[in-house]
């Protein structure tokens, strides 16, 4: 496939502009940009390893718009992205060695469980500190050995499938008590990023790439991670928290859907 026609470039093109944003403020992109290659004609396993590479760029342009408060974690940010790298490898290697329709009835169901553990994260962080509370002055950012546990789990998933893995990572961190969405947002940003590099390597290496509609939503996939992280920036938190939960019960209805 050497051509694309204006009409392919066009839905792609708004397609992954909206999955890029939706990445970078909630996650759930994948919603938007895999249907968008099936509906112009790429087989689902070629479309599936387009859009993970077509993604990848925007998932670090969010990362990069919220910079200042992924500094804000300088101590425990390279041991997370060590543990998400070998999480994508892990999952990676699960995928070709695993049924993929099989794997894929599991989905709504992590779905759902993610958005509800994000949609109620503050009643169960509180209910975490009552059992064990912090210490006095304790880092606010600090992560601890579950949450790596936790990171490495998501990340497996990541590498195998994708869809919702942004739900997850911020249903995570929500409950190990970070409060800042916008710093949420940053690390789920960054340790996406992480995790599609493997993927990228993968789907290259494979040559499981459609590279005419890849580019197209490699620019327009970027533009909309950059201009959706600057957009979360400017809304009440409150507002981006329902978003999220949002996005989360839209995917979990859509993928139970799917096995209807």
């Amino acid at each position: 496939m050497t051509s694309l026609a204006l009409i392919d470039i066009v839905i792609i093109g708004i397609a992954a502009l909206a999955a890029g944003a939706v990445n970078s403020i909630a996650g759930g992109g994948t919603f938007f940009s895999f249907p968008a290659l099936l509906a112009v004609g790429v087989p689902p396993v070629v479309a599936n390893a387009s859009n993970s590479v077509s993604l990848w760029p925007g998932s670090l342009a969010g990362a990069w718009a919220f910079r200042r408060e992924l500094a804000r974690f300088s101590r425990s940010l390279p041991l997370l992205s060590a543990v998400a790298f070998v999480g994508g490898i892990a999952g990676g290697l699960l995928l070709l060695a695993t049924s993929n329709a099989a794997f894929s009835k599991l989905i709504p169901w992590l779905l759902l469980v993610a958005t509800v553990l994000f949609a109620f994260s503050a009643q169960i962080s509180a209910l975490v500190k009552k059992l064990k509370p912090a210490p006095a002055h304790a880092d606010e950012r600090h992560v601890g050995p579950a949450g790596y546990v936790f990171q490495l789990a998501v990340s497996v998933y990541g590498g195998f499938f994708g869809a919702g893995m942004g739900i997850l990572m911020l249903a995570a961190l929500a409950i190990q008590g970070f409060k800042d969405v916008h710093e949420i947002n940053a690390l789920k940003n960054w340790l996406s990023a992480v995790i599609y590099s493997v993927a990228v390597g993968t789907f290259v290496i494979a040559n499981a790439v459609s590279w005419p509609h890849t580019i197209v939503m490699l620019l327009t996939g970027t533009a909309g991670g950059y201009l959706g992280a600057a957009f979360a920036r400017r809304i009440p938190a409150r507002l981006l928290r329902y978003c999220i939960i949002a996005t989360g019960s839209v995917l979990t209805a859509y993928y139970f859907s799917k096995t209807l």
